[in-house]
């Protein structure tokens, strides 16, 4: 009988030791979780800093979301964005602007082409490691470039000014080596005339050959004659007018009549007399205010 109770108390003993130990190991195992779980709460809060996510983009709004990654390069960086798959073009614009500082409207994205906004990025096919690229310059790029306009206008107005006058130009002076021509009209310095009625003639072209200017008003074509031949040409196809006086003879001036798109079109006609300068330009260009 005491064997028998004895065998029956240390089976009672055994039995509560056994479900106190059961009990440690349980509140054991709960501390286990709980450091578990603030170690991964850690994690989560060490992944979600603002610095991280510039790199990763990571957030409770794309928890259980299919996600890509991508590289992102503009301006000579690169950087590594991972995004929902589902996500649109717009959206990732807006992820760029984190990363970058570059704001959506002033990105151009790249990928196969001009990044849609409206389609998502399954739909256009981006693939993990894709490499997208970013074109634009962000606000303060744009202001500082913008903020030396003035400067850079007056120092181009300062550079013009420094130009050689035509006068002094090779190309001109080889006709105006010549000398002023015996045959040319008379000119009056700082006045202004109506056209003569007879061509104006004795002057030079740029050839050195002498050349004569024929307005025909009625067909509103000005004629161009030289020894060789005359050439008929519509008013309304000249381009522009320059004129500049001759150094040392400011009574005559030299004048280029542009016949084409460009300058190469010129025709040059030296020692024109001063007096008729602003009523040829005046008439080629159609503004007749001296008829």
């Amino acid at each position: 009988m005491a064997a028998q109770d004895g065998s029956e108390g240390l089976g009672m003993e055994t039995e509560e030791n056994l479900q106190s130990e059961s009990e440690v190991l349980s509140e054991d195992a709960g501390k286990g979780d709980g450091a578990g779980t603030e170690q991964a709460s850690l994690t989560d809060g060490e992944s979600s800093s603002p610095q991280a996510l510039a790199v990763s983009n990571g957030d409770d709004s794309d928890e259980g979301k299919e996600m890509v990654e991508v590289k992102i390069i503009w301006n000579k960086n690169k950087y590594d964005l991972k995004i929902p798959l589902d996500g649109t073009g717009a959206k990732l614009k807006e992820k760029i602007h984190t990363l970058t500082g570059l704001p959506p409207a002033m990105q151009k994205v790249m990928y196969k082409g001009l990044l849609p906004e409206d389609k998502t990025l399954r739909e256009i096919k981006v693939t993990n490691g894709a490499k997208i690229m970013v074109v634009g310059s962000t606000i303060n790029d744009v202001l500082a470039v913008n903020t030396p306009k003035e400067v850079i206008q007056q120092e181009v107005k300062a550079e013009e000014n420094k130009k050689e006058p035509l006068c002094r130009q090779k190309q001109h002076r080889k006709v105006l080596d010549k000398g002023k021509p015996e045959d040319v009209m008379p000119s009056i310095k700082g006045t202004k005339e109506r056209l003569p009625t007879v061509p104006l003639s004795g002057m030079y072209n740029k050839s050195g050959g002498k050349v004569r200017l024929t307005f025909k008003l009625e067909q509103d074509q000005l004629w161009i004659g030289t020894k060789e031949r005359t050439e008929k040409i519509p008013m309304g196809s000249i381009k522009n007018v320059v004129t500049e006086p001759i150094e040392g003879h400011e009574d005559y001036h030299m004048m280029a009549f542009q016949l084409g798109p460009t300058e190469a079109s010129q025709y040059w006609v030296y020692w024109v007399p001063a007096q008729y300068v602003d009523a040829i330009k005046d008439t080629v260009l159609g503004k007749w205010q001296y008829f």
